[in-house]
């Protein structure tokens, strides 16, 4: 007898996605599980974490969405490390996205992130004394990371007090990235960088 897939949630297939920007293909991982949730198995070792699913990469930024201006961002409600409330917030994205698009909610996805990922950012040098700013290239694992960090926390800035439920906010923020629309938290930080790097060559 033939073995039945694996599929995420127990709901979508990874099977036929493809992720068309090259510098991202080993970083973007759709190995399919029907639980997303390795329990950090991987902690601690160099890149492990790209081979994670990256379903499972979202609802950890979900938990924590990383920092702004050196401090957390915002450290209550569904934004306190709980894994079991990121993973019911982002099952209910993808159900969102998947009634709003009638497709694969993972392969949109997918391609949200890819259209999110900067490829180019600032550091700052010291040079005499002096500050400058310089562009360089954005490692592809960072590009995956700082894509989706900006994705949750353009979501939860929508959800913030406001009467939006942070799944409807993080469908929509998903979708605006796919779609390469600047109401997209994501894509507009990116643009933003990449302008900034480009003035400063």
């Amino acid at each position: 007898a033939s073995r039945p897939d694996v599929l995420v949630f127990n709901r979508w297939s990874t099977s036929g996605i493809i992720v068309d920007d090259m510098g991202l293909q080993r970083y973007i991982t759709l190995q399919p599980r029907i639980v997303p949730r390795s329990g950090a198995r991987y902690a601690g070792r160099r890149f492990h974490k790209s081979h994670t699913s990256i379903v499972e990469r979202l609802i950890n930024k979900v938990m924590v969405s990383g920092h702004k201006g050196k401090k957390h961002l915002r450290s209550s409600g569904s934004f306190t490390g709980k894994g079991i409330t990121a993973y019911k917030i982002v099952e209910r994205a993808l159900l969102l996205v998947e009634n709003k698009t009638k497709e694969n909610p993972l392969k949109v996805l997918v391609k949200a992130i890819e259209n999110a990922a900067p490829r180019e950012e600032i550091v700052t040098i010291e040079y005499g004394g002096a500050r400058y700013p310089k562009a360089v290239e954005c490692a592809p694992q960072r590009r995956v990371d700082v894509a989706l960090r900006y994705m949750t926390q353009g979501a939860y800035g929508k959800s913030w007090n406001s009467k939006k439920a942070i799944e409807e906010a993080l469908a929509e923020e998903i979708l605006a990235a796919y779609r390469l629309d600047q109401k997209s938290a994501a894509i507009a930080k990116k643009l933003e960088i990449e302008r900034q790097a480009d003035s400063s060559r």
